[in-house]
């Protein structure tokens, strides 16, 4: 379930609850009584960096390394 966050027009008040998708939108805000909330816009709160889980995770031996397997193939010795 994702974190929404909310925004007293009365008060100013911020909040964040935890809601399934399809829960109805929070409109009492908790701090002065008032319908005011307004489901606000916000970033997710987690980022997928750097070259991936999927990288490295669930594989095992020649398969682990993506990444460096194409480097492999295009060397090429001289005599």
């Amino acid at each position: 379930m994702p974190f929404y966050e909310y925004l007293c027009d009365q008060c100013g008040h911020e909040l964040e609850a935890l809601q399934k998708i399809s829960d109805a939108p929070l409109r009492e805000c908790p701090a002065c009584q008032q319908p005011a909330l307004r489901k606000r816009i916000s970033a997710a709160g987690f980022r997928l960096k750097g070259q991936g889980w999927y990288e490295t995770d669930f594989k095992s031996g020649e398969k682990r390394n993506l990444a460096d397997s194409g480097s492999k193939g295009s060397e090429t010795t001289t005599n």
